[in-house]
């Protein structure tokens, strides 16, 4: 009994010991992702999900996360190695590279042929080796409005700005609602620090002691307050060939949009579905590789970004014949807190305490963005009593036969390799609940245990989930980058 409980100790002290140098290891890796974030302008991810600024433990808890694509999780020890491995390279051109991705893809070569980890990465990246940049320097931002949408922005913008070579938030345009502007000010400031869903923001936020500025981690943001567009002149404030967010959704065809296009204004984005002839973009699904000859774009709506890419990718593999989106959403500010007023059917019911049946537009917004599903696709929301994270039914009748495999396999691949890898996760948990894809960067997680194929092979359900505030979030920050010209190499 003695000699058991001694054998059990030191089994206990041996993988202590273990979870120690693995944290150890966690912390050097992060240690070089900030030195090539502020030195070298260089992105590593893992699995799409951001690293830097994470805790060690995430940063194992994250290796496990490989198990979703491969029969074993990931070692520390190895994308550790695949990290100074990258650091070692000189001349490397500012990119976005997948750690998690090499590091497995190292895993499976090094199987096969012994292959080092520095000439690994010297066969991967070369490509970025001594090669001019993609942009020719950071581009200023003008937010519109600074509710959900607009806050989410400013912190996706500002944790990514690292050496602040794409894009620079240099003003915020809100409606004053305070005589005091420190005191305005000062309440919006704390909005911004600290969310109930998303959680207290990961650095500074200062006010100016005249409330004209907001100093968030060295940014210096000017705090314009305006009743309309056409009151600003953005040069005034040192602001020159901008891309200017509308986060309110007040203005939503050409015309209207048009108004922001003021000095200092080169382009403007839209966080909601246009109307008229504004394209609609789903970043990944219906990028434009030329946006020279267009200033007003839109990002679309956050369930259309969940549902594209997901369609996407079934309708080049089997074809779609025709569906049905049901989404189960999360309740926004558009619904009453309480019984009350609503010029909308039913959304006047108190949103925490029902389930409203609502009408989307996302089913037939999917035409803008793949019009050859035009008049296919029909689509309701459930809006339920969460404060985030939605789930999107796709109930779709295939052109041609699938199994629950090949349509999950489908998707996987989607998820590891082409243009839709920051827009789809894949997700074998069979424990997954709307909570986990709070804070989620990609538009679109399937559940793939949930996949249902009908005994006809052509009747299929599939599950997305997706988080409607920081993933949509995310789409409209690359397509802010991709239109303002400053994208950087990547590898996934």
């Amino acid at each position: 009994m003695l000699q058991d409980k001694i054998v059990l100790s030191a089994q206990v002290d041996a993988a202590l010991d273990h979870w120690r140098q693995e944290e150890k290891q966690a912390l050097e890796l992060l240690r070089i992702v900030g030195e090539l974030r502020f030195d070298h302008s260089i992105e590593l991810v893992f699995f799409r999900r951001d690293i830097y600024d994470t805790r060690p433990s995430r940063v194992l808890n994250y290796h496990r996360f490989a198990e979703n694509y491969s029969d074993a999780p990931l070692q520390i020890e190895d994308s550790l190695a695949i990290a100074e491995a990258i650091k070692g390279q000189e001349g490397m051109a500012p990119a976005r590279i997948d750690l998690g991705i090499l590091t497995m893809e190292w895993r499976k070569a090094r199987q096969e042929s012994g292959i080092t980890a520095d000439a690994f990465i010297g066969d991967q990246l070369g490509n970025i080796l001594e090669v001019e940049p993609l942009n020719n320097g950071a581009r200023d931002v003008v937010l519109y409005g600074f509710g959900r949408i607009g806050r989410l922005v400013a912190r996706r913008i500002i944790s990514s700005t690292g050496r602040g070579e794409q894009l620079r938030l240099k003003a915020i345009v809100i409606r004053p609602k305070m005589k005091d502007r420190f005191e305005e000010a000062s309440k919006r400031a704390a909005l911004l620090d600290s969310d109930s869903v998303h959680g207290e923001f990961h650095g500074m936020v200062e006010v100016s002691v005249d409330g004209n500025e907001l100093i968030v981690n060295g940014n210096r943001i000017r705090l314009i307050y305006a009743g309309s567009p056409d009151e600003i002149d953005y040069t005034s404030y040192g602001i020159k060939d901008a891309v200017l967010i509308d986060n309110t959704g007040v203005w939503r065809d050409r015309e209207a949009l048009s108004i922001h296009l003021r000095p200092g204004i080169a382009q403007v984005l839209l966080t909601a579905p246009a109307k008229g002839d504004v394209p609609n973009i789903v970043y990944g699904v219906n990028t434009p590789e030329e946006v020279e000859a267009e200033r007003i774009f839109s990002a679309a709506s956050c369930t259309t970004n969940a549902i594209a890419p997901v369609l996407d990718v079934v309708e080049k593999a089997f074809g779609v014949e025709q569906g049905h989106i049901e989404t189960i959403h999360a309740y926004t500010n558009d619904q009453n807190l309480l019984d009350n007023f609503h010029k909308k059917p039913r959304r006047g019911r108190g949103a925490p305490v029902n389930m409203v049946l609502t009408s989307t537009g996302a089913a037939t917004a999917v035409a803008k963005v793949m019009p050859q599903l035009a008049g296919k696709l029909t689509g309701n929301a459930i809006r339920v009593p969460t404060p985030n994270v939605s789930l999107a039914v796709l109930n779709l009748t295939l052109k041609t036969e699938a199994t629950v495999d090949a349509l999950n396999a489908a998707l996987r691949e989607a998820a590891l390799h082409g243009e839709l890898v920051e827009q789809i996760q894949y997700s074998t948990s069979t424990e997954y609940v709307s909570s986990n894809a709070v804070g989620s960067t990609v538009t679109s997680v399937l559940d793939a245990p949930s996949t249902i194929v009908g005994s006809d092979g052509r009747q299929v359900v599939l599950y997305v989930w997706y988080d409607n505030e920081y993933g949509y979030t995310c789409q409209v920050v690359r397509l802010a980058k991709h239109i303002a010209g400053v994208r950087r190499y990547r590898y996934y």
